[in-house]
């Protein structure tokens, strides 16, 4: 037996881990979403743009005969492609029809997993996967980007056997400021787009194995 702690910071003070609940459009789909870093929870849970304290809620999650499909063991193909099925990198035809088909190429079939790992997708990781598509980010500097971001691996807990292993440490309940984690949320943030675009727009970035040439 495998035991993990695990974070999830929201607004929320009172939280109730449920399957089938959670947003298609997150960076997994429906889940709930955890971190084992609790200065990442604790900016998370106030990274919407409202002027309110947050909270951080610490769990144990049984990893014990769970399947759990990590992307940070997969090809950064594969993690895009995930993205690809919940959230929209561009609103063109061109995008919509190449997604596709690279989702096709490259996407994993999730449906067998009950937990599913990888990068956080927020403002700078996006930035990344727009980017992409558009054909300006070759894929041989796809891997050292995802390591500038600093932004942070989240595990999302996706089936009814996930869910059931899943115990919160009520006691260990944190109260988050806004005012000091929302500015190390920017910053953060921040730091990470600047760093991007160097990268972006260096020698290194040869933009010649771009998106639509993958297929």
């Amino acid at each position: 037996m495998e035991k993990i702690t695990l974070f999830h910071g929201t607004f929320e003070k009172n939280v109730t881990p449920t399957y089938g609940l959670g947003e298609e459009k997150h960076d997994y789909g429906k889940g709930f979403y955890l971190t084992e870093q609790i200065e990442l929870a604790k900016e998370w849970a106030v990274c919407r743009p409202n002027v309110t304290n947050g909270w951080v809620h610490q769990y144990e999650l049984d990893t014990s005969g769970l399947k759990i499909l990590d992307f940070q063991g997969k090809d950064v193909l594969s993690w895009l492609a995930e993205l690809m099925k919940h959230r929209d990198a561009d609103d063109s035809r061109r995008y919509r029809v190449l997604s596709e088909k690279f989702i096709d190429k490259y996407g994993i079939d999730t449906k067998e997993y009950d937990v599913i790992k990888g990068w956080r997708a927020n403002a700078s990781y996006f930035y990344i996967a727009k980017e992409f598509v558009r054909d300006n980010i070759d894929i041989d500097i796809l891997p050292e980007l995802l390591s500038l971001g600093g932004l942070g691996i989240q595990y999302c807990i996706k089936s009814p056997l996930a869910y059931s292993k899943l115990r919160e440490i009520k006691e260990n309940l944190v109260t988050v400021e806004y005012e000091e984690f929302r500015e190390k949320y920017n910053q953060r943030d921040i730091s990470a787009r600047e760093k991007m675009r160097e990268l972006v727009n260096s020698d290194a970035n040869k933009v010649t194995n771009v998106f639509s040439t993958l297929f």
